[in-house]
């Protein structure tokens, strides 16, 4: 048959043959693109000619290409737009993909021919880029096991393998155990509190499931809503526990899973001669080691912490001055509580602010910013597929006419969708025999759907998401160079964030918000009252939310620095798991309390809220345990310093500042990793960043 993941695709750009792609071609265009991805390197191996830089680096850098091209799709809708027949084709691809991974990494005669050019590497006249493209590769190699004996290859392949499948069962299991729970409610009483634009959405998700009534469920719209505004306590904590303990026990459990895959990467890093996986992991970032990632998190925690029990301190005094009878702030209380001081002390809610930010103002406004700062213009392309009619599809081009990327736009929430908010390329910038193919950009999200009789209207939050991941995709869209590995957002996982996060500062910027955000029925702009009063409120709990993602870096260390198995019988809290939620499925296997004992340890000093019986991070972490972020997950706050530092100078020279937006395309967006970040970074801002200008602006210290 025809197979539209194997043929080149006629349309403008190469773009993805959407329309014609079915689930029965991954499989074959997988087997057919590993057996040519496996032709390329051994004609590498088989030339005759001497190795140098163009017929060994080079030509391995674009080989398996195609490959690359299948994979960009596939895994990109299977976050995106999966179903249970795209679990089973991953689970069946997966250990294809790693035995040519291991057929590469683990490949004698070609990294001989590496080790040769490496050797050479002074005498050689390579330019900037192509050096470092020599050196990413051989560290690389060495970093996949090429110098391991030939029996601790044969375990580092088997280990590998079994890692990417527990992976992907992970985030199948939060998948599962996030789509397992509804709350069905049908008497209008249970409702109170609840904003019309809540109770609107509940009963179009009920339509939409075929229910009465209203039904509310786990993804972000739904959810954070729910615990900010019910006014009833116990299904505020129905539903805190159901999120909060999904995969922890019950069939879709992955508690067990945790561990496996810790396990599983200790025994890789070890193998590889690191004292475990972090120490692995961050020699390839900014931070490079363990210790310089646990001094940035206590630099920040020091103050943090005492600010934040502040905080609650002040939010509990309040709540009971109210009529709330606990002795101690419940996690499940604390978004109701701290929306009605914020509401009360700042008269600011999202119920105010959301008819101000129609998702189609939004995307103007977006897509505005990106022309004001860097002359990008972004031409609607309904005449090119999209993988679900949701999706936008627009040509990028610069303000020479020149194209730069096709962008893909998927706001809304979906069964087959996981929840959260993300960029991907399905094709990286890439210029191979000097031909360039401009890359294919998305954003992902779960932002609310319109209404029968209302548009999408975005709280002030989703709004800065909407920022952040557009972000990630000006850093894809304005990529330039010529080798795929090193451009747009392949760089070091703890600078990958700064464009995402620099762009977060404009949702409180007056003076970008006032021109377009205006009432959606009325027209009317935004009052200036309600502008300051958000920028006012900006910090409102900032040391709260800063512990939060502070204790997330702690956890995934604590995690990824284990230099031995994890013992049974850890001490665990005596009620770990005696309290489950019966929707989140109680009755399927048992979890592994180690989880939740290593969990507790590793969070036990900088408590903010009570522990719950129950609840594990950690079994829907899905940033370290499947996305990436293993060891990583600091890089947020390492990028928040860069980016507080990064816009100081906007500040400076202003919001709009076309010189300043100049030299961070050229220093960051464009550089990709074609050098090393804190180079590029320093180049732009003239020194290196300070963690006290992230606390300034926390307006901690």
């Amino acid at each position: 048959m025809d197979n539209p993941l194997l043929i080149p695709s006629p349309l403008p750009f190469g773009a993805p043959r959407f329309d014609r792609i079915r689930e029965e071609h991954y499989l074959p265009a997988f087997r057919a693109a590993i057996a040519g991805a496996k032709a390329e390197v051994d004609a590498i191996t088989a030339n005759p000619d001497a190795p140098g830089f163009e017929n060994t680096i080079e030509a391995l850098e674009f080989a398996g290409s195609n490959l690359d091209d299948v994979s960009g799709i596939f895994f990109n809708l299977l976050e995106a737009e999966s179903d249970d027949r795209m679990q089973q084709i991953a689970e069946e691809v997966s250990p294809l993909l790693t035995e040519y991974e291991m057929y590469v990494s683990l490949n004698e005669a070609l990294f001989a021919r590496i080790k040769t050019v490496y050797a050479d590497r002074d005498a050689l006249d390579l330019a900037p880029d192509q050096r470092k493209l020599l050196d990413e590769t051989y560290r690389g190699f060495v970093r996949s096991g090429a110098l391991l004996s030939p029996a601790d290859k044969k375990i580092y392949a088997q280990l590998e393998e079994e890692l990417s499948l527990l992976e992907l069962r992970y985030g199948k299991n939060v998948l599962d155990a996030t789509n397992a729970f509804t709350l069905e409610l049908s008497d209008e009483k249970d409702l109170e509190g609840l904003p019309q634009y809540v109770r609107d959405q509940g009963a179009q998700t009920a339509r939409e499931k075929g229910r009465t009534g209203w039904v509310f469920d786990l993804t972000h719209p739904s959810y954070v809503p729910f615990l900010q505004y019910s006014a009833r306590a116990d299904l505020r904590e129905r539903m805190w526990r159901a999120y909060n303990s999904r995969a922890n026990g019950g069939p879709a459990d992955n508690s067990g899973v945790c561990l496996q895959i810790a396990e599983l990467r200790r025994r890789i890093a070890r193998l590889l001669g690191y004292a475990n996986w972090a120490d692995y992991a961050l020699e390839e970032r900014m931070a490079k080691n363990v210790p310089a990632v646990r001094e940035l998190l206590d630099r920040l925690m020091g103050p943090s912490l005492p600010a934040a029990r502040r905080e609650i301190g002040e939010l509990l005094d309040y709540a009971r001055a109210h009529g709330y009878s606990g002795t101690q702030m419940q996690p499940w209380d604390f978004a109701y509580w701290s929306e009605r001081y914020r509401a009360e002390h700042f008269a600011l809610s999202d119920e105010q602010l959301k008819p101000y930010f129609r998702l189609e103002d939004c995307i103007e406004a977006v897509f505005g910013l990106a022309t004001r700062l860097y002359g990008l213009q972004f031409i609607p392309r309904p005449d090119l597929p999209a993988y679900h009619p949701d999706v936008r599809v627009f040509d990028v081009q610069d303000a020479g006419g020149r194209h730069l990327a096709l962008f893909y736009a998927d706001f809304f929430p979906r069964p087959g969708k996981r929840g959260g908010a993300w960029m991907t390329n399905f094709r990286e910038l890439s210029a191979p025999g000097g031909k360039e193919r401009r890359p294919l950009v998305s954003i992902v999200t779960n932002f609310s759907k319109p209404g029968p009789d209302t548009p999408s209207l975005l709280t002030h939050d989703e709004l800065t998401t909407f920022l952040h991941e557009f972000g990630h995709a000006l850093h894809g869209m304005l990529a330039e160079g010529r080798y795929p590995s090193m451009t747009g957002t392949n760089v070091a996982r703890d600078f990958v964030e700064l464009p995402s996060q620099l762009m977060e500062n404009w949702a409180f910027e007056p003076g970008y918000l006032r021109p377009f955000a205006r009432h959606w029925q009325t027209g009317e702009p935004i009052p200036e009252a309600l502008v300051e009063r958000l920028v006012a409120a900006r910090n409102y709990h900032a040391a709260y939310f800063q512990v939060r993602q502070l204790r997330f870096g702690l956890l995934d260390l604590a995690w990824h620095t284990l230099q031995e198995e994890l013992p049974a019988g850890l001490d665990c809290h005596p009620d770990c798991h005696s309290e489950r939620s019966e929707e989140s499925g109680s009755s399927g296997r048992p979890q592994d309390d180690r989880t939740s004992a290593l969990e507790q340890r590793a969070l036990a000093d900088c408590a903010t809220l009570p522990d719950i019986p129950g609840s594990c991070i950690s079994t829907a972490f899905s940033h370290i345990f499947s996305g990436g972020y293993s060891a990583g997950y600091y890089s947020y706050k390492w990028a928040e310093v860069l980016e507080a530092d990064a816009f100081s100078l906007f500040r400076e020279k202003g919001i709009f500042s076309r010189e300043v937006a100049g030299a961070f395309l050229e220093n960051v967006l464009s550089k990709g990793g074609s050098e090393d970040e804190a180079v590029l970074y320093r180049r732009f801002r003239g020194h290196g960043p300070d963690p006290d200008a992230l606390l300034k602006k926390l307006e901690i210290i």
